[in-house]
């Protein structure tokens, strides 16, 4: 088991790295963070959670851009919305253990996996784009991937035949 992170020594304790990432966004005003900004409306809040999200369960391995790490972490920029072409695709996305485990509500799942997709890939979205929802995320979730990388394999070679788009990893 892995020692306990505490903010002596270098270290931080818990959730210490969530709440250090979360210092690190830029201050406002009490009625934005309460969601009451008159400037802001629904639609804005929720990306500006689903950014956050990212930052705190994806970008570690993904990076803030989405470029992963070649060989190791898949990229997803100007690629993941090829999986949306292919059976079994938009599927995969969602089910990988990165998103399927992570500690957020299916509502904040969904709308991390459409500002991604949005965000890094939205020219290789299918046309037209069906938004992830908390129901169908919630349904994923109950069916969690075993083989990964075999799946994965599979995918590309999906994306490929019917595409012509190899990935750049």
């Amino acid at each position: 088991m892995e020692p306990r992170r505490t903010l002596t020594g270098g270290r931080l304790r818990g959730g210490g790295l969530a709440l250090a990432l979360l210092l690190s966004l830029p201050a406002a005003p009490a009625q934005e963070v309460a969601g009451t900004s008159a400037s802001e409306d629904a639609g804005q809040r929720g990306e500006r959670l689903a950014r956050q999200n990212y930052m705190l369960n994806c970008q570690g391995c993904h990076l803030p851009d989405g470029s992963g790490s070649p060989g190791n972490v898949p990229k997803m920029n100007d690629f993941v919305g090829y999986f949306l072409h292919v059976p079994g695709g938009r599927e995969f996305i969602a089910q990988v253990p990165g998103a399927a485990n992570a500690p957020i509500s299916n509502e904040e799942l969904a709308g991390v996996m459409n500002w991604m997709l949005l965000n890094f890939s939205a020219k290789e979205l299918p046309t037209p784009f069906k938004p992830y929802s908390a129901d169908e995320i919630g349904e994923l979730r109950k069916a969690p991937l075993v083989e990964v990388d075999q799946r994965r394999g599979e995918l590309l070679t999906r994306i490929q035949d019917k595409l012509g788009v190899t990935e750049e990893y």
